[in-house]
């Protein structure tokens, strides 16, 4: 069974081969500039472990996988936008590069040549894995919507943002884990299981991301950090936060979320330190632990030898320890 990292390989080398001799260039240049920015790949690589858990011809549905993170990246261009954010893996987003028109229309390609991918999975698992992404793929508008009406409310509570996030994140890695299985012919218990450890990974990895936006180091992240703060976004660390403050700091958390056009240093640097004083950022590490300790004790429940399963438990005890 390969590791994380030879999938990966396999993963990059198949991207890097896809080819645009379609027409219009200037449609399909922004689609090859996000692909070619590069990431962690988590979602096809996790595709593929689920897969080459019960078979060893990962080469088999290697389309399927880069379909994932063809649509991974579709939605991380629309995400660009609608945030109007600058920077992605440290370069310039699409609508920056281009413009808002150009992100919707090559964004929109994206989705199509997914589901091209997507469409080559083995015929006899064709129609469930068919089937598997459609129901995320809604679900992870339905994320995004929750996300963006979350901007307008002061009353998010923790279980609506784990929700949220559960929605917009974890359902694709929890899709990604299943599809492999079920393509590899997994039986269906396993294939539920693998579907709530994915999900359980993906919560973490998304807390991960509250976490490393307030404390990250930005070269290493890639992307500006406090930007989350900045944008008042309902997140782990500020819905706990207002829910923990003394009466002083929440009066002061208050008053940056009502700021209007404050200097980026002096918002980030008070609203960092108040985290701190609160202690949320304890609190997201000790959930983001929490939530990979439940993703560990669903793997014990597997149905297959340690050695078949111990290539997802390193990959995600690498995912733990990230600082990007």
């Amino acid at each position: 069974m390969r590791n994380s990292e030879e999938l990966l390989r396999m993963v990059n080398e198949r991207i890097a081969s896809m080819t645009y001799d379609r027409k219009p260039y200037s449609l399909y240049e922004p689609v090859e500039y996000v692909l070619s920015l590069g990431g962690k790949r988590i979602r096809p690589v996790l595709m593929l472990l689920g897969y080459e858990m019960y078979r060893p011809d990962a080469e088999r549905v290697l389309d399927v996988a880069v379909g994932l993170e063809t649509y991974h990246n579709f939605t991380l261009l629309h995400d660009d936008l609608m945030d109007n954010a600058d920077v992605r893996r440290g370069k310039p987003t699409v609508h920056k590069r281009w413009d808002a028109n150009t992100a919707v229309l090559s964004g929109d390609t994206m989705l199509v040549m997914a589901y091209c991918n997507i469409a080559k999975a083995p015929a006899e698992s064709a129609q469930e894995v068919m089937s598997l992404f459609n129901e995320t793929a809604l679900q992870i508008s339905e994320g995004q919507q929750y996300d963006m009406e979350f901007e307008h409310r002061g009353d998010v509570t923790e279980d609506e943002y784990i929700e949220m996030i559960r929605l917009k994140t974890s359902v694709l890695l929890a899709c990604a884990l299943k599809m492999g299985a079920i393509m590899a012919g997994a039986p269906a218990e396993d294939t539920e299981r693998l579907y709530l450890i994915g999900e359980r990974i993906g919560l973490a990895f998304q807390l991960q991301d509250d976490y490393l936006d307030v404390f990250g180091d930005p070269v290493v992240f890639g992307k500006a950090i406090g930007g989350d703060i900045m944008e008042n976004k309902k997140t782990f660390m500020l819905i706990n936060a207002l829910l923990k403050a003394s009466p002083s700091q929440r009066s002061e958390l208050e008053h940056w979320l009502a700021a209007e056009s404050p200097r980026a240093e002096e918002k980030i640097a008070a609203v960092t330190r108040i985290y701190k004083e609160i202690g949320v950022d304890t609190m997201a590490q000790e959930r983001i632990k929490k939530y990979f300790g439940e993703a560990e004790q669903l793997l014990e429940e597997v149905g297959l030898p340690d050695e078949r399963k111990a290539q997802l438990r390193r990959m995600a005890d690498q995912m733990l320890m990230r600082n990007y």
